[in-house]
C-alpha cells in the first residue's frame, strides 16, 4: 500500500517528465518514517531469508529444474511495493521469487512450489518460474525472456479498458531489454496512453555478460525515447529511491501520460541461476557491493543511526523472519505431491 512519505529532489518534476529529453533529473529519496524503515526492513529480509533458504534446499536437491535467486535487488521490488495501491499488478520473469513475496504471497505457497509440493502457488506444475495470484494480482514469473513485457502491456490496456485507476507494472532485466516484443510494447503502450511501468531491473550482467558488452547504449532509462516515453534512473539499491521514482511513475501512469520507465540500478550477489558459477565477475567486485550498497544494511544502519531500532531488536526481527521461512521450508519438505490426475487438468488444446 502506498504511504504518504515526503520526497526531496534537487529539480523538479517538471524536469524530470520531459518527454524526448535526454537531461537527467537529480534523484529523489523519499523521507521514510520509523514504521517505513521497519517494513522496509522487515520485507527485505524475508526475502534474502527464503532465498537463502531456497539455494540451500536447490544444494539438497530438493528443488529441481532451474532456480534464479534474488538476493542483492530486494530494494527493488519491495521499494515499489510500498509506492503501489491496492489493485495494481505486478508480472515479471524468472527471477520471481520476491516479486511474490512483496506482494503478499504466503511463503509455504512459494516454496511448496519450488518443491513440486500440492500446496504450491500453481498446484506444484509450475516450478520456481511460473507462479501466479490473480487473488493478489501477481501475473507471474515467465520463462521465456521478455514474454511478461508484452503481457504486462495487456494488463494496462485492461485497465484503461476498465477504467479501474489501476497500474501495471511489469519486470524485465538488463538482458531483456534488446528483445524486439519490448519495443512493440513500448509503441503500442504510448500510442494508446496505457498506465504501464516498465521497469528494467539493471544487475549488470544478464545472464553472464556485462551490459556494456551486450548493449550498444547502457542507459536503459533512455530506450523508451524513440517512442517519446520518459524515463528515469533509479538506485535500485536504495529502498527511499525506488519508492519515491515509483511513486512518481505510478502518478503519471494514474493521470492518463502513457507509460513510465524506470530502470533500476541493481546487483545480483549470485549467479544468474544455482547452475551459474559466476567466474565472470571477481569476488571483490561481489564483495565490495556487499559491503558498500547492500539494500538491507543501508535500512539496518539508519535504524540504529536514528535510535529507532537497537541491536536487540533487529536480531529479533531476524529471528521472526527465520522462523517463518524454517515453517515454509518444513511445509515445502512434508506437504504431499500433486495426485497424478493433476496432469490432465488446466490445459488448454
Amino acid at each position: 500500500m502506498a504511504t504518504a512519505s515526503k520526497t526531496t529532489s534537487a529539480s523538479s518534476k517538471s524536469t524530470s517528465r520531459t518527454r524526448g529529453s535526454a537531461k537527467k533529473a537529480q534523484p529523489a529519496i523519499a523521507e521514510f518514517d520509523k514504521d517505513e524503515e521497519l517494513h522496509a526492513y522487515r520485507e527485505m529480509l524475508l526475502i534474502r531469508r527464503f532465498e537463502e533458504k531456497a539455494g540451500q534446499l536447490y544444494g539438497m536437491g530438493l528443488i529441481g529444474g532451474f532456480c534464479h535467486l534474488y538476493i542483492g535487488q530486494e530494494a527493488v521490488v519491495v521499494g515499489m511495493q510500498m509506492a503501489k495501491k491496492d489493485g495494481d499488478q505486478m508480472i515479471t520473469g524468472y527471477r520471481d521469487h520476491g516479486h511474490m513475496l512483496a506482494m503478499d504471497l504466503d511463503p509455504k505457497g512459494v516454496m511448496a512450489e519450488l518443491t513440486g509440493r500440492r500446496g504450491g502457488l500453481s498446484k506444484g506444475k509450475g516450478g520456481s518460474m511460473h507462479m501466479f495470484s490473480k487473488e493478489k494480482h501477481f501475473y507471474g514469473g515467465h520463462g521465456i525472456v521478455g514474454a511478461q513485457v508484452s503481457l504486462g502491456t495487456g494488463l494496462g490496456f485492461a485497465n484503461k479498458y476498465r477504467e479501474n485507476g489501476n497500474v501495471a507494472m511489469a519486470f524485465f532485466g538488463d538482458g531483456a531489454s534488446n528483445q524486439g516484443q519490448v519495443y512493440e510494447s513500448f509503441n503500442m503502450a504510448e500510442l494508446w496512453k496505457l498506465p504501464v511501468v516498465y521497469v528494467v531491473e539493471n544487475n549488470k550482467y544478464g545472464m553472464g555478460t556485462s551490459v556494456a558488452r551486450a548493449s550498444a547504449t547502457t542507459d536503459l532509462s533512455q530506450r523508451g525515447a524513440s517512442f517519446n516515453i520518459p524515463g528515469k534512473q533509479v538506485d535500485g539499491m536504495d529502498v527511499r529511491a525506488v519508492k519515491a521514482a515509483s511513486e512518481e511513475a505510478l502518478e503519471w501512469c494514474r493521470e492518463g501520460k502513457g507509460p513510465f520507465i524506470l530502470e533500476m540500478i541493481t546487483y545480483r550477489y549470485r549467479g544468474h541461476s544455482m547452475s551459474d558459477p559466476a567466474k565472470y565477475r571477481s569476488k571483490d567486485e561481489v564483495q565490495k557491493m556487499r559491503t558498500e550498497h547492500d539494500p538491507i544494511e543501508q535500512v539496518r544502519v539508519r535504524l540504529m543511526d536514528k535510535g529507532w531500532a537497537s541491536e536487540d531488536d533487529l536480531k529479533a526481527i531476524d529471528k521472526e523472519v527465520r522462523a517463518r521461512v524454517a515453517e515454509a521450508a518444513e511445509f515445502a519438505q512434508t506437504d504431499p505431491e500433486p495426485d497424478a490426475s493433476e496432469l490432465y487438468t488446466d490445459i488448454l488444446l
